[in-house]
C-alpha cells in the first residue's frame, strides 16, 4: 500500500497536485488526473483517514451504537442488519459510512460513549436501546454532536427520535383479544431499563381498563429479548396461578423460544392459549402460524438517516422535510396462533 508521497515521487509531481487530483480539485487538468487516478489504482494508494479528517473537519463516519452479548442477542440479531441497510443507503449518497458501535453488554454504555466520543470516532451518531432515563443524550447534547434515537427516553434534550408505535401495537393486540373473549392476558416486557418496556406495559393497563378489565402484575413477565427469554417465558406462563388465556409479546425473537416451551409441556398455541408477536425472519417457519405484527426495518433505517442529516449543516439542505419526531407504525398480521374464542 502506498501513501500519497510515494504516488507523488512515482508521477514525480508535487503532493499538493496530487492531493488535488484525488478529491477532485478543478485546478487539476484531466491528463494530470488521469495519471494520479490510473498510479493510485496501480499501486495501491491508501489515503491517511486520520490526516485527512483533520483537514476537511470531519470523519466520513456515522456511528450506530447497540449493545452485544448472548444475553441480549441470542442466536443472532436480525432486527438492526436491515434498519444498517437501509441506513447506509442514505450515507452512500454523500460517500459516507455506517459503522456499527459494539457495546458489550458487559459495559456500561455512558462509560464506552464517552470513550467513542473523546476519540472524535464519527461525525453523527444513531443510538438505540435507549432507557428510560438515558444519560447518553445529555452527553452528546453538551458536546453538540448530532445524533438521533431510534427509542424514547424520560430525558429529552430536544433530539430528533425514531421509535416503534408501541402503545397502537398494545391496544390493537388488547381490543383483539378481548373481543375474542379473553379476560386474563399476560405481556411481556424486556427485562432491564429500556424505555419501550414501560411504555408497553402502561398502554396495556390503559386499554384493558377501557374494557373494564385490570392487567395482574404476576402477568407481566419479563425476559431477555432471545430464544431463551422466551423458553422461560413459556415455563412461566404454564406455572402461574390462573394461567392467562393469551399472551402479548413485545419483543420478536422470543417467539421461537416460546413456541418451544409451550409445545414441550403439552400446550398448543393457537388452541390452548392465544399468541400474538411481532413478525421476524424466522417467525414464517412456526405453525401454528403466529398472528404478528409487521414492519419495514429497511424504511424504518432509511428514515433514521436522513433526519440525522437533516440536522447536519452539511446536509441538512437535501432534507428539508424530513419529521423531526414519529412513531413507525406496526401492522398486524393474522395468522392462527390466536385463532380461536372462548
Amino acid at each position: 500500500m502506498k501513501g500519497i508521497r510515494d504516488l507523488a515521487k512515482h508521477l514525480d509531481i508535487s503532493i499538493g497536485t496530487v492531493s488535488r487530483a484525488l478529491n477532485g480539485k478543478p485546478d487539476v487538468n484531466e491528463e494530470t488526473r488521469r495519471r494520479v487516478l490510473e498510479a493510485a489504482e496501480t499501486l495501491g494508494y491508501v489515503a491517511n483517514q486520520s490526516g485527512r479528517s483533520l483537514r476537511k473537519g470531519s470523519t466520513g463516519i456515522i456511528g450506530f451504537m447497540m449493545q452485544t452479548g448472548r444475553e441480549i442477542t441470542g442466536q443472532g440479531d436480525t432486527f438492526f442488519m436491515s434498519v444498517f441497510d437501509g441506513v447506509q443507503t442514505v450515507l452512500a449518497r454523500h460517500k459516507l459510512d455506517l459503522v456499527a458501535l459494539l457495546c458489550s453488554s458487559e459495559e456500561d454504555p455512558n462509560d464506552y460513549l464517552r470513550r467513542i466520543v473523546a476519540r472524535g470516532f464519527a461525525d453523527g451518531l444513531i443510538l438505540s436501546a435507549t432507557r428510560r432515563h438515558d444519560e447518553r443524550f445529555e452527553l452528546l447534547d453538551k458536546r453538540n454532536i448530532p445524533f438521533i434515537t431510534l427509542g424514547r427516553s424520560l430525558t429529552d434534550v430536544g433530539q430528533p427520535w425514531y421509535d416503534l408505535d408501541f402503545e397502537g401495537m398494545a391496544d390493537t393486540a388488547i381490543d383483539r383479544l378481548v373481543a375474542r373473549g379473553h379476560r386474563r392476558i399476560a405481556i411481556t416486557r424486556p427485562h432491564d431499563d429500556m424505555n419501550l418496556g414501560y411504555v408497553f406495559v402502561d398502554r396495556c393497563r390503559d386499554a384493558l381498563a377501557r374494557h373494564g378489565l385490570r392487567l395482574d402484575d404476576g402477568h407481566i413477565f419479563r425476559s431477555t429479548p432471545n430464544e431463551t427469554g422466551g423458553y422461560q417465558i413459556a415455563r412461566d406462563l404454564i406455572a402461574a396461578k390462573d394461567r392467562p388465556t393469551a399472551v402479548v409479546l413485545v419483543n420478536e425473537a422470543i417467539a421461537i423460544g416460546l413456541y418451544r416451551g409451550l409445545q414441550e409441556a403439552g400446550v398448543q398455541p393457537g388452541r390452548d392459549i392465544a399468541v400474538i408477536g411481532r413478525k421476524s425472519p424466522h417467525s414464517h417457519f412456526l405453525s401454528p402460524r403466529l398472528t404478528a405484527f409487521s414492519l419495514s426495518l429497511r424504511d424504518l433505517g432509511i428514515a433514521l438517516g436522513e433526519t440525522l442529516l437533516a440536522t447536519m449543516p452539511a446536509y441538512q439542505s437535501a432534507y428539508p422535510e424530513r419529521a423531526v419526531r414519529e412513531l413507525w407504525p406496526l401492522d398486524l398480521v393474522p395468522g392462527e396462533s390466536d385463532d380461536f374464542d372462548l
